[in-house]
């Protein structure tokens, strides 16, 4: 079952494509954060949705919200995957312990050994203000989120 809304987002620190530490409790207080968890870089569906983000990466930043790609590839898959399309927001690596983040957050396929597309908005104290989940193979409506952030900021 994944994440809630209203509940306390799960912590969890990965390595991003320059292989450095990220945490999300990090950015309570001080940034909202958006974790986008995609099954794998390279594929089409998620090249279409992260470079909508990369396109409107503005945003985000200007409603102080941190934007973090997760997906079980390893480093340095995201890191060709960045470099390639431009991504500046960080793409982080949830290869080891296996899928562990996205199990946590709910949104972990076993069978197939890959998140699927789940959408998690955490608030500035690490509560879930927005998640949403598509099945395999369904893209997403990202104005829901974008819309949940604007409400962050009202």
């Amino acid at each position: 079952m994944a994440v809630e809304v209203g509940s306390e987002a799960p912590d969890f620190t990965l390595n991003d494509y320059n292989k450095q530490p990220v945490t999300l409790s990090s950015f309570r207080g001080t940034r909202a954060v958006l974790v986008v968890f995609y099954p794998f870089a390279f594929s089409g569906t998620c090249r279409g949705e992260l470079c909508q983000l990369r396109d409107e990466l503005a945003v985000y930043e200007d409603a102080a919200v941190q934007v973090l790609g997760v997906s079980v590839d390893s480093p340095f898959a995201l890191k060709a995957w960045a470099n390639q399309e431009g991504y500046t927001f960080p793409l982080l690596s949830d290869f080891w312990p296996h899928g562990a983040v996205a199990q946590a957050y709910g949104v972990f396929n076993a069978s197939s050994g890959m998140a699927v597309r789940g959408t998690f908005l955490v608030d500035l104290d690490g509560v879930v203000r927005f998640a949403e989940v598509n099945a395999p193979g369904e893209a997403r409506d990202q104005s829901g989120w974008q819309k949940a952030v604007a409400a962050l900021r009202a």
